[in-house]
């Protein structure tokens, strides 16, 4: 990884997972399974665990059940859509530019996009005030960018609403949603009605007996598929979603260039008219085999790889 990813509590220096392809009748089908230190509830060595256990049913021919393990589910799941030619080829390779520091670098690089300005600001890592001061930059330089904001639940309401003092309620409309301001649903909530600011749910979508349903100030849904499970978890939830008026986001977990790569996929598949938040590609220091459109970072091959696990 470059240097400076943070997640919630440690840096992350190497970003490790797993490839797994089925081959049958002369076809492969691909997927990646890579737990999410700090957000995946399983580990590394747990998934590797589950995926060769589910991989030795599968080669004796049998059907094995999904596994439990949200990571092992979706990489698998992939494998499975790609072997049966049911992920199609296209992708979505559009992503809403990531602020992971300087403004003034991500106000250059949306005022020379063409189309629909969106851009993500990660806040909650420095001081709510110092959030709102830069969020109130960013919509008064650039008068049609919509924001997206994610706060991993990591505000008090005090906090969040020292963030929202700064930001001119004008302009908190086109704040297209900030995702997990509070520590709990409930405070979050209470936020968006105080303020006006919609809300989207991302690590309550994967809280135990979590249900879509209408609720005053929450716009969206934010579907991490390494940490949600399967494809045909993830396509019900963006169904559930649509069928309720809620925008739901197909979004990275900080995956390879190859599981970026598929991710696009299932975006242009599932919600071929929203922006992904899939622009983690400038956080890795080499792409793995299937490469980002037009990103010069050297690439490791297939031949590079350490096999783990063959039958």
């Amino acid at each position: 990884m470059e240097a400076g990813v943070v997640l919630r509590y440690q840096r992350l220096k190497t970003r490790d997972g797993f490839l797994v392809c089925l081959e049958q009748n002369g076809k492969q089908g691909w997927g990646e399974i890579s737990p999410l230190p700090e957000f995946s509830r399983e580990t590394l060595s747990e998934a590797q665990a589950s995926a060769q256990t589910w991989l030795t049913a599968w080669c004796q021919g049998d059907t094995p059940q999904e596994s439990e393990l949200p990571s092992v589910a979706f990489g698998m799941s992939c494998a499975l859509a790609e072997l049966a030619d049911e992920l199609p080829k296209e992708a979505n390779y559009q992503a809403a530019p990531l602020c992971n520091g300087d403004p003034d670098d991500l106000i250059l690089s949306l005022n020379a996009m063409s189309g629909e300005k969106v851009a993500k600001v990660k806040v909650g890592l420095y001081e709510a005030v110092r959030d709102g001061i830069v969020v109130n930059l960013l919509l008064e330089a650039i008068p049609d960018l919509k924001l997206r904001l994610d706060a991993n639940r990591s505000w008090t309401p005090a906090k969040a609403e020292g963030f929202a003092k700064y930001v001119n309620p004008a302009w908190r409309d086109r704040i297209a949603f900030l995702e997990e301001p509070c520590k709990t649903p409930e405070e979050s909530l209470a936020f968006s009605q105080a303020t006006g600011i919609n809300i989207a749910w991302d690590e309550t979508v994967r809280d135990e007996g979590f249900e879509i349903k209408t609720q005053p100030g929450v716009s969206t849904i934010v579907i991490k598929p390494t940490l949600v499970g399967s494809l045909e978890r993830c396509r019900s939830l963006v169904e559930q979603a649509h069928a309720l008026g809620l925008d739901a986001i197909i979004s990275s977990s900080i995956e390879s260039s190859f599981g970026l790569s598929q991710l696009a996929r299932i975006a242009h598949w599932l919600t071929p008219n929203t922006i992904p938040g899939l622009d983690t590609v400038d956080l890795i220091k080499q792409q793995l085999i299937r490469p980002w459109p037009n990103v010069d970072i050297p690439i490791i091959s297939l031949e590079q790889l350490e096999t783990v696990w063959q039958q």
